[in-house]
């Protein structure tokens, strides 16, 4: 692993290409030092060369301290016992006293290439020391270039890009351009749906979880999920979709502005859309005046290993599509992208966005795309996948606890129940689990409606040893339950 490493790093290797010069390690290796629970050996963490800086900053205490007198009392944390971060590199976190953790949520889906990916910090630190800021007033070579390699990536005429700050505004925008083009006003959304924080995107979620109490839902009709999981149909799509058929029939004037689903449901516990659900939709949707938007802001960019777009792997050609956070790596860049005959539907008003785009995050974006390219990351994804995903079905024939494995490429899930005939969630085991697993040096993410579901959507280099590491350690967790 650690020869393949350097080897990658190497002058002739694949990030030596990209970058045009060596890349220097550290020398010193961590490994996570847990203590065994009930005398069964800790799995060891692969080795990873990188040797965090020293950390002088306060103590996570004194940051505990700072942070409930004066951040918002919304915010949550997602451990018993937080860990705090202070430096990352690709695939790994690093707290303040210097233990490494595997990093199998990547900042809720937003890292994709890797932490401080080398390439992408060095365009982001040049382009910062040239222009850190102007907007599209003026002519920038950086978003004109960009926007350019972003609709080369697109298929069918999807080539009029926007450029915005996160996904809740990609989404909000997404549906601006979806009414006015349409000129009807309602849109189909799907139950345990997510897509942003915003009062118009808090409509379009499924999850009472992310609403607050106040009017949003005018304009959205929320239809039955087509999950294969926990749906009353299993896995027959063409069911679900009688569903959009009826609310348009009965709950619309008989037209609508469009219907927007994510092709794998991020927050909602990683689950994926029956099979052939989406393409009748789409043509009922169409067949209703609206258009079709693909939220992408989790599924895009090659995770899914099958396709580079989420929706590719149902078989279906979005009106609009919507993307985030991989798009920059960690940076505050989205986007949405969509045709030119519907961007011209806002074009008798201005439009404007003051960051979006801007030359930094534009060149950190384009950095990520050339990084995704150089590094193979889609067939990554795709091959690693497959092999975690045949180690989680492994671990669920062991452990009973285990209702449902799912997902594609680096965006799985896996479903806690307390019983696998009532598929009653099991919550409060989960929640142990995972404490469990970051002790142990994993850091796991977790969502569905229920609260119940391992979210495994690690930064796009985690390899084989890695899902191996991680597997082992859930098992460890599990049996020591």
């Amino acid at each position: 692993m650690l020869q393949s490493f350097v080897r990658f790093c190497a002058p002739g290797g694949a990030l030596g290409r990209v970058l045009g010069a060596p890349t220097q390690l550290g020398l010193r290796t961590f490994t996570s030092p847990a203590v065994a629970d009930k005398g069964s050996p800790v799995p060891q963490m692969p080795p990873f060369s990188h040797k965090p800086a020293p950390y002088t900053g306060p103590s996570a205490e004194e940051v505990l301290q700072l942070r409930k007198q004066y951040l918002s009392p919304s915010l949550f944390l997602h451990f018993k016992k937080p860990i705090m971060i202070v430096e990352g590199k690709m695939q790994y976190l690093f707290d303040e006293k210097g233990r490494r953790f595997l990093d199998a949520f990547a900042g809720i889906v937003t890292v994709s290439v890797g932490h401080c990916h080398p390439h992408v910090v060095e365009a982001v630190n040049k382009q910062s020391q040239l222009l850190q800021h102007t907007t599209t007033i003026y002519l920038n070579n950086q978003i004109a270039e960009y926007a350019k390699e972003l609709a080369d990536r697109m298929p069918g005429n999807l080539k009029c890009v926007y450029f915005v700050n996160s996904g809740s505004e990609a989404n909000d925008m997404a549906m601006m351009l979806a009414r006015a083009y349409t000129g009807n006003w309602d849109l189909i959304c799907l139950r345990n749906g997510y897509h942003g924080m915003s009062v118009a995107t808090m409509g379009v979620c499924g999850h009472s979880t992310w609403k607050q109490p106040m009017p949003q839902n005018f304009g959205f009709i929320h239809a039955m999920n087509p999950d294969p999981y926990r749906g009353p149909f299993g896995a027959d799509g063409l069911k679900y979709a009688e569903d959009v058929k009826d609310l348009i029939r009965t709950a619309t004037p008989g037209k609508v502005a469009g219907f927007m689903a994510e092709t794998i449901q991020g927050v909602g516990g990683a689950s994926p859309l029956a099979p052939g659900y989406l393409p009748e939709v789409y043509k009922t949707v169409r067949e209703a005046g609206g258009v079709c938007i693909a939220d992408e802001v989790q599924t895009g960019f090659g995770r899914t290993g099958a396709a580079y777009w989420g929706f590719q792997t149902q078989g279906v050609m979005p009106d609009i599509v919507t993307m985030a956070k991989g798009i920059g790596n960690g940076l505050p860049l989205a986007a949405v992208v969509t045709t030119p005959e519907i961007s011209a539907s806002i074009a008798n008003r201005l439009h404007f966005n003051t960051f979006g785009g801007n030359p930094v995050c534009s060149a950190g974006g384009r950095a990520v795309l050339r990084v995704i390219d150089a590094e193979k990351r889609q067939q990554h994804c795709a091959d690693v996948g497959a092999h975690l995903i045949v180690r989680l079905r492994e671990l669920q024939a062991k452990h009973d606890l285990i209702g449902d494995v799912r997902g594609q490429g680096l965006m799985l899930g896996l479903e806690l129940v307390k019983d696998r005939t009532t598929k009653e969630p099991a919550k409060a085991e989960l929640a142990e689990v995972m404490e469990r697993m970051k002790d142990m040096g994993v850091l796991m993410g977790k969502g569905g409606l229920y609260g119940n579901v391992f979210r495994i959507k690690p930064p796009m280099c985690f390899s084989m040893q890695d899902a191996d590491f991680l597997v082992d350690v859930m098992d460890h967790a599990l049996s020591s339950l």
